[in-house]
Parts: structure tokens; C-alpha cells; sequence
């Protein structure tokens, strides 16, 4: 990685881990602490939680879609305010009602999409998958950190303090952004004309991309109904309390994860991303069905859970990656925001689920998780390998003008893409070697000054 593509990852991580903590923390502590708010009621408490949720589900593609039309870093920079604002109108409540307000506020600052597209802008293809890998591991640590940090906090600093700090988070998220380097796009004349219509539509006829939807969806329902499901099982199989059970998610997560990345360095390298990923969610199938009679003892729960992590893992990494490789230049973020809209569909829906769940057997529940992951790998299936471009960096000639030279690089048959980034003097750009004819390399030469090993 170039220290362009570490410097973004670097902000674009903390702004996710900063985000995830936030808004994680307060899941564990709020159906015990959210009695003391006037109005209360256990509907409404889970309301509270779940609002946030559905928010993000709602916004992530309208954000999406405009993130596409406008500059990226405006768009989460409004995100991160919402936000913020909505920290703030929860931090101040006296009543149930104003902290669903403030979270239905805070979820409709749904940026989670223009990240990773934003992200994707800014990182070669080469890097790609491991780049979206470790975002992957980032959300799921801050996710872990914060079911450990939100009951230890909420003593000293109450359900108050602890939306002040998701607020106090979101500004931090702003300052990281400014770190984040601004890339300018350059799309081909009847890309950027695209209305958000054409767009939409576009991008739901793309079916490979709708597999990957699925994929995700059903990834983060089973994730959420384990959530719910799993703490009941980890209390009455190994006698541990909700406090103690973090020590088994996380040595879990991070070993999924080590296991995970010489899988995921081989879907890029080797280019067998589609054997890797439904090898991945066949895992997690395994996993599930093991779970159905393992959950009954210490090690079979503790195997079955490792399984699906490496799974799970698998997912994270390569789901987003898939995406940057297979949407258009000009719908990227549509079509991210899309995945992500189902992702969180999938987690109300799994968190619904769970709950269900805990009334029946612990043979049913994984059963019925094992078949609705099964259900998914049935409709995945029939799924293509991404396409394998190029990337390769370029300095831009000091004389240039930047919007007249991204044009003539963008026009070259076999370019794809070109993502400049004014402020650091360079390019990328996305060939496609099939197409790149000797005209095109010897202009793209001519244009940068240079003589190129491409």
C-alpha cells in the first residue's frame, strides 16, 4: 500500500470505529437503564434500540445515490452531523419518546456506504480486498470494545453521559475526515448525466449485485439473531455473565479473522474470489448445522461460533470489495448503499428474529438459522467472478490542468476509471489490458510524460 491508501484507510477506520462505538455501546445497557426515562415501556425501550437500525436502512441509499451526483466527503460530513445532533437531542431526553427521536435522528445520518465508496476511490484494485478486509475487522472490534465499554461506563456516566460521548465521537469522526484524501472522479460524459432514476434502476438490474445483497442480508440477520440467542446459551452452558462472555467474542473474532486472510489474499491474488466466498458461506451453513446439536456443550458452542466468525469474516472482507469491483464507475456508491441497506434490514429483521427465538429450543433456533443461510447460498450460487482490471498510479504533469488532463486520460479506450488526487499530485486509473490498445498506450504516455509499464 502507497501512503495515500494508508493515510485514508487510517481516517476512514477511525471514523467507522468512532461511529460503531458510539452507537454499540448503548445497546447492552439500554433495556436496563432505559426504565428510568418517563413513558417507558418495553416496546418503546426496544424501540429505542431498533430505530437506529431502520433509520440507517431508510437513508443509506438516498445518501447514496446523492454521494454520487455530489462530492463524497460533503455527504459524510453531513452524516457524521446528523449524527452528532442526534447524540445530543438523546443526550438531553427526559422521556422515552425525544431518545427515539434523537436516534431515529442520529441513524438517518446514514454514511456507512459513501465510506466504503469513498474508500474504494482511493485504493488501487490490487489493494482492494484487503483494504475493505481491514475496515471489516475494525467495525467488528468496535462493535465487540463496545459491548464491553457500555456497561462498564453507563455507572459513572449514565444513559446521559454515554449519548454526550456518541456525540463528542461524531465530531472526532469530522476532525479524521479532514485527514481522508479528497479525490476527484472523472466519469465518461453519459455516466455523469445519469439522473438518480437512471441510476437506481440501472443498478437493480445488475443481478450478480443483487446476490451480493442477499449475501449480506442474511449475513447480518443470522449475526444479530446470535447476538440475541447466544448470550442466554454462553450463560447456561459455561455458567458466564453477560460481562465475561466479551472474552469469548473477542479471541473468537480475531482468530475468524487470522484464518480468514490467507483466504482473502487469495481471492485477490489468485483471482478466486467466487470459490473463496460461497466456500465462505457454505462455512457458515456448516457452522450453524454443527451448532444445532454442539450448542448443548462447552466446546461444540465455542467450535461452532469459531466456524462462523472465519465465515463471517470472509464476508466482510470480500462483499465490499466485490461490489467496487462489479458496480459502475458512476453508481458506485448506489450501489454500496444498496448493500448496506440490506445489511441492516437484515439486522432488524435478525434482531426480531432472536427474539422469537429464545422462546423455542436451542435445536430450532440454529436450525432455523442454518436454513435461512442455506436458502441464501441457493441464491448466490449462480453468481460470476468480478471482473480483474488494473490499477496503476500516475503523477500528474506539474503544468496540467487537472480537469482538462483527467478528460483526455478518461477518453483512452481501455481506461475505466480515473480518480485524481489533486492535492497529492496523482492519479489513479483502471485499465482494462484487454482493451488497451497500442494507440491508447502511447497517448496515455504522451499525457503523463512518461514512459509506461502498463
Amino acid at each position: 500500500m502507497n501512503g495515500i491508501e494508508k493515510r485514508a484507510i487510517a481516517g476512514i477506520g477511525g471514523i467507522f470505529a468512532l461511529r460503531m462505538i458510539g452507537l454499540f455501546m448503548i445497546v447492552p445497557v439500554f433495556s436496563v437503564y432505559g426504565h428510568d426515562y418517563a413513558h417507558a415501556t418495553p416496546f418503546l425501550i426496544g424501540l429505542a434500540i431498533g430505530v437506529y437500525g431502520l433509520g440507517q436502512a431508510i437513508f443509506q441509499i438516498p445518501m447514496s445515490l446523492a454521494a454520487d451526483k455530489f462530492p463524497r466527503k460533503p455527504m459524510i460530513f453531513l452524516g457524521l452531523l446528523l449524527f452528532a445532533l442526534g447524540g445530543v437531542v438523546a443526550a438531553t431526553a427526559d422521556s422515552i419518546y425525544q431518545v427515539i427521536i434523537g436516534r431515529a435522528l442520529a441513524g438517518s445520518g446514514a454514511v456507512s456506504a459513501v465510506l466504503m465508496a469513498l474508500l474504494a476511490d482511493v485504493t488501487r484494485e490490487q489493494v482492494r480486498t484487503k483494504a475493505m478486509a481491514m475496515m471489516g475487522l475494525t467495525i467488528a472490534t468496535s462493535i465487540m470494545l463496545s459491548f464491553a465499554l457500555g456497561p462498564m461506563m453507563v455507572a459513572s456516566l449514565g444513559m446521559s453521559g454515554l449519548f454526550w460521548l456518541t456525540a463528542a465521537f461524531a465530531l472526532a469522526a469530522m476532525l479524521l475526515l479532514m485527514l481522508v484524501p479528497t479525490p476527484l472522479r472523472v466519469l465518461k460524459h453519459n455516466l455523469a448525466n445519469q439522473s438518480i432514476g437512471q441510476q437506481l434502476k440501472y443498478i437493480l438490474r445488475i443481478s450478480d449485485l443483487n446476490r451480493l445483497h442477499i449475501g449480506i442480508f442474511a449475513l447480518h440477520l443470522t449475526l444479530t439473531a446470535i447476538f440475541v440467542i447466544v448470550p442466554q446459551q454462553l450463560s447456561e452452558v459455561l455458567g458466564l455473565t453477560v460481562r465475561q462472555q466479551g472474552m469469548v467474542y473477542l479471541p473468537l473474532l480475531f482468530i475468524g479473522f487470522a484464518i480468514a486472510i490467507p483466504f482473502i489474499i487469495i481471492a485477490e491474488k489468485k483471482q478466486k474470489m467466487r470459490q473463496v466466498f460461497l466456500a465462505a458461506v457454505a462455512l457458515m451453513v456448516a457452522a450453524l448445522l454443527s451448532l444445532i446439536v454442539g450448542s448443548e456443550y462447552g466446546i461444540g458452542l465455542v467450535v461452532g461460533l469459531g466456524l462462523y466468525f472465519i465465515g463471517f469474516n470472509l464476508l466482510e472482507a470480500t462483499i465490499p470489495s466485490w461490489i467496487s469491483k462489479k458496480a459502475p464507475v458512476a453508481n458506485k456508491a448506489t450501489a454500496m448503499g444498496l448493500n448496506s441497506s440490506s445489511q441492516f434490514l437484515g439486522a432488524f429483521f435478525g434482531g426480531a428474529l432472536g427474539g422469537i427465538l429464545l422462546n423455542h429450543t436451542s435445536m430450532l433456533s440454529w436450525g432455523v438459522l442454518a436454513g435461512i443461510m442455506a436458502l441464501a447460498l441457493g441464491f448466490i450460487l449462480p453468481i460470476t467472478q468480478p471482473p480483474y482490471l488494473t490499477s496503476t498510479t500516475l503523477a500528474i504533469p506539474e503544468q496540467a490542468d487537472i480537469q482538462d488532463w483527467s478528460q483526455q486520460v478518461m477518453s483512452l479506450e481501455g481506461v475505466d476509471e480515473v480518480v485524481v488526487m489533486p492535492k497529492d499530485g496523482v492519479a489513479y486509473l483502471k485499465l482494462n489490458k484487454l482493451m488497451l490498445t497500442k494507440n491508447s498506450r502511447q497517448l496515455l504516455s504522451q499525457l503523463t510524460e512518461t514512459k509506461l509499464d502498463i
